[in-house]
This record gives structure tokens, sequence and C-alpha cells, in this order.
């Protein structure tokens, strides 16, 4: 199965049956809601449109209402394409669960990463900072330096790291192994660190 849409719940350990210790990162996995479909014929690609998490329908556009009740199904928060299922499996309402995955095998999860804000060149990209901390450096312990050239080319070239906003971008982390899942609860744990913050909505992929 493709993935599955789920919400970060936070950190923890657990220990194995061997007595290591492993972090994980709790993700709570679906249920999520078929509710829609693309087809070849229609759409020139196959894939499943999924819906995780309710919403009220006083909150949706009308586009949004247009789609729900053209296709009969409760309105969902979030909804996000995934290819590569056996679409004439499902029909629209069918519910996919957090048991589509399996203990041991390894996935990748995309969310968007932390926002930082407007950050300088030493946080943004690892600059090591001007000169030492005496002989009268002033304000310059963190600047960037020079950012180009004089006579040729005059002008700043593109792509020259500077200071700006950091963070809250489209991250991907691969070969996470899935160590423990709960389905009762919709829990999946993952080894390691997930992209974002608390309650940051992100897809689950093997």
């Amino acid at each position: 199965m493709p993935g599955l849409l789920g919400k970060k719940i936070g950190m923890t350990s657990i220990y194995t049956d061997d007595g290591s210790n492993i972090p994980v990162t709790v993700v709570e996995a679906g249920p999520c809601t078929v509710v829609g479909k693309k087809t070849t014929e229609k759409d020139g690609y196959e894939a499943l449109i999924l819906g995780f998490g309710a919403k009220k329908e006083k909150h949706l556009n009308k586009p949004e209402k247009g789609f729900f009740t053209k296709n009969k199904v409760e309105p969902a928060k979030v909804i996000k394409e995934f290819k590569n299922f056996q679409t004439e499996e499902f029909n629209n309402g069918d519910k996919i669960t957090v048991e589509i995955f399996k203990e041991g095998e390894k996935v990748k999860v995309s969310g968007m990463s932390k926002g930082k804000g407007f950050q300088g060149v030493m946080k943004r990209h690892g600059f090591g900072g001007v000169g030492g901390t005496t002989h009268g450096q002033g304000d310059r312990l963190r600047a960037p330096g020079s950012i180009g050239q004089s006579s040729y080319p005059s002008r700043v070239l593109k792509g020259t790291r500077m200071a700006g906003r950091t963070g809250h971008e489209r991250v991907t982390v691969k070969n996470l192994k899935v160590v423990k899942i709960i389905p009762e609860k919709n829990i999946i744990m993952l080894k390691g660190a997930v992209p974002g913050a608390i309650n940051t909505i992100v897809e689950i992929k093997n």
C-alpha cells in the first residue's frame, strides 16, 4: 500500500526485548477516508485522494463543499493524492488504517519542517563568523562578509548564501524503521525524527 496521512504526536523512547532503548516518533496515522479517485481515462493517471481528520461544513468554501457533496463523503480537514494504489479495489468512503504497515519495514515521511523565521548566515548556513572576539570587531562578529566582486561582474550572483527566512519547507526523511504499531489507537512508532513540530500533518509512504 502506498501510504497514509498522519499527525505527529511527539517523541519518546521504547525498550526492545533485548533491552535496547530506541528513540521513536509517535504518529497518529489514519484512519484515512477515500474521498475521491483519479482515473487514467479522465485524468491521465491513477491515484486515490485520501482525507484525514474531520472538518465542519460551515468552514468549507464553495469548491470544497461541491467536491465532498459530489463524491458523497464527509468533509476532511486534509486531503492528499496517493499514486500507485490499486484504485479499482477502493470506493469513496472506504477507510484505510495504519494496519497497511508492518513492524520492521522501512518508510519515508514527508512534512513541513519547523519555521524559524528570519535568521542570519551563521544559523541558516553554518558560517563561522568574521574574525575573533577582540581587537575592535564591533558588530561584525556574525556578519556574512563579502558577498560579491567590485569591477566584475559588479553584482551579487544568484544563489549567494545570505540571511533570510529559514525552515517551514517540505522535508522528506527516508528509511525510517517502523518499530511498533498500535492498531486500536491508530498509532505508528518510527525510529528517529520526523519533520515538523507537534501536530504537523505528515505523509507516510513505503
